[in-house]
């Protein structure tokens, strides 16, 4: 496994505007986000509570997931939005996009711990650091893939982009697993690198206009195997759909 290549924190706004990405420590994201690694920790629990993703077009079962909307405006508390479908375009998603995708909504004890607020405008911050200040449209993704029946695919859409402004990936947790490589890519270049993230509360920050992501495929290590990670994507101008 090739190691995540760690951008200091006082570094890592500077290296998304230059590059387009970057990858943060946990100890640099409780520092960058004003969380302690006790708190993060309360919000781990949730990922064990996941419905099944009803929507995978490859017939798989490998994926559950919830998935809530929010809103940041700087100065003003983080709102959660009525809840709504998650819905993307053909350009931008092949194997799902153009439907509607209604997902449970993240369960209200998650969204109410003082870590999930900060980390939301956390990245509002960042977003408004790299594109300018405005309101954040921000939609969530809670992500368990499993290998009950033997491969788990993280990203079944293959290498894409997602139609916003700022991806943020964190990993909640891996167990029993090899596999679940992640791929960054110049979207208008050749430059592009791979690592592995390990360690809970590792994120990768990447700039959608400029980069292509993916992650490989998991297969079990154990009789039991899964992958947690936490999605969240910020707009500026409004949610996508339809």
């Amino acid at each position: 496994m090739f190691e995540p290549p760690y951008v200091a924190v006082d570094r890592f706004e500077t290296q998304l505007k230059e590059l387009g990405h970057a990858v943060i420590s946990p100890a640099s994201v409780q520092r960058a986000f004003g969380v302690t690694g006790e708190q993060l920790a309360a919000l781990e629990p949730f990922w064990n509570q996941l419905p099944p993703d009803g929507y995978l077009r490859d017939g798989g079962r490998y994926r559950f997931r919830r998935h809530s909307c929010f809103e940041a405006v700087e100065g003003q508390a983080l709102r959660q939005v009525e809840h709504r479908a998650h819905w993307q375009p053909l350009d931008y998603n092949a194997l799902h996009g153009g439907i509607e995708r209604w997902f449970e909504p993240m369960q209200a004890e998650a969204v109410a711990l003082p870590a999930w607020s900060a980390l939301m405008q956390g990245l509002a911050g960042v977003a408004s650091a790299l594109k300018g200040v405005q309101p954040w449209f921000i939609e969530a993704h809670q992500f368990r893939i499993d290998t009950t029946d033997g491969i788990g695919r993280p990203t079944p859409e293959g290498a894409h982009r997602d139609g916003v402004d700022l991806v943020a990936v964190f990993l909640i947790g891996r167990e029993g697993i090899k596999g679940g490589e992640s791929r960054v890519f110049e979207a208008r270049g050749p430059q592009g690198q791979r690592f592995t993230m390990s360690a809970p509360w590792t994120l990768l920050l990447l700039d959608d206009e400029r980069m292509i992501h993916e992650t490989t495929p998991i297969q079990p290590a154990a009789e039991h195997g899964h992958r947690d990670t936490l999605v969240v994507t910020l707009r500026a101008g409004g949610f996508q759909g339809p």
